[in-house]
């Protein structure tokens, strides 16, 4: 028998009061790039409750954030609606409510002068977002908010290459306190997060065949990869990395072909 939770019974009375849908969003890669998944849970104002999740086999932390996102606000039908998003990444938070405009006028060209990075799932969002009236909050990660931590579960699980079962039904009967929110939903100051820049890979490589290949971006080593069985890549932060890859693969750095 399914007990009821008396707190989840009281939130469903609050928002059909003053109703929105709430939405938590997380994405996870391993090895950034490397393999990935995106979780979500959707309440809706009828005390439904819908889990959604999915992967990518080499991708970005940031896209499966932005994939979250995007997979969440194409499942509601009615436009528009007024919705809550709850999402750890401060990237798809000032992305969708600050950058995006600049990077629409420019072109899709940041204030660098450089391409967009994601640009293809910007534009997606961008285009959703603006069919409903959206408050995006920031919720800080692993930090106990069970909504938080049950889109990490399933985006993990995702990008484990793990089938995760997705809840869909009644918030009465849903095991996750999704009602508990954060008290604190504005983004970390600046002085709080971290100055440093991420350090650019060295290279990537792949390896089809006997052809290991070294190339200068992500999107270069997947478009080789794909589709092909038994191939290999891996991601080097210096060329001492890349010969120690090289190496565990038996090749050595002068066996090393460059993307044409």
């Amino acid at each position: 028998m399914t007990i009821i939770n008396e707190q989840a019974k009281s939130f469903v009375i609050e928002v059909s009061q003053n109703p929105f849908i709430l939405i938590f969003t997380d994405g996870a890669s391993s090895g950034n790039p490397g393999p990935g998944g995106w979780g979500a849970i959707i309440a809706f104002t009828d005390g439904k409750i819908q889990e959604l999740g999915g992967s990518e086999f080499f991708t970005t932390n940031n896209r499966m954030e932005l994939f979250a996102c995007i997979g969440a606000l194409e499942s509601i039908v009615l436009s528009p609606s007024k919705i809550q998003i709850y999402t750890d990444s401060t990237y798809v938070i000032q992305g969708i409510t600050k950058w995006i405009w600049g990077w629409e006028k420019r072109n899709w060209i940041t204030a660098n002068g450089l391409p967009v990075a994601n640009t293809d799932l910007w534009k997606v969002l961008g285009k959703i977002a603006l069919t409903h009236k959206i408050q995006w909050n920031y919720v800080p990660g692993h930090a106990g908010i069970p909504g938080n931590e049950r889109a990490d579960e399933i985006a993990v699980a995702f990008a484990q290459k793990k089938k995760p079962p997705l809840f869909q039904g009644l918030l009465l009967h849903y095991p996750v306190q999704i009602h508990k929110l954060p008290k604190k939903t504005s983004l970390p100051s600046q002085k709080n997060r971290t100055q440093s820049t991420p350090k650019k890979p060295y290279s990537y490589l792949s390896l089809v065949g006997q052809h290991p290949i070294r190339h200068s971006s992500w999107e270069e080593c997947k478009s080789r990869i794909s589709g092909q069985s038994g191939a290999r890549f891996k991601k080097a932060m210096s060329q001492d990395e890349e010969g120690q890859i090289l190496k565990s693969w038996g090749f050595q750095p002068e066996d090393l072909e460059r993307a044409h």
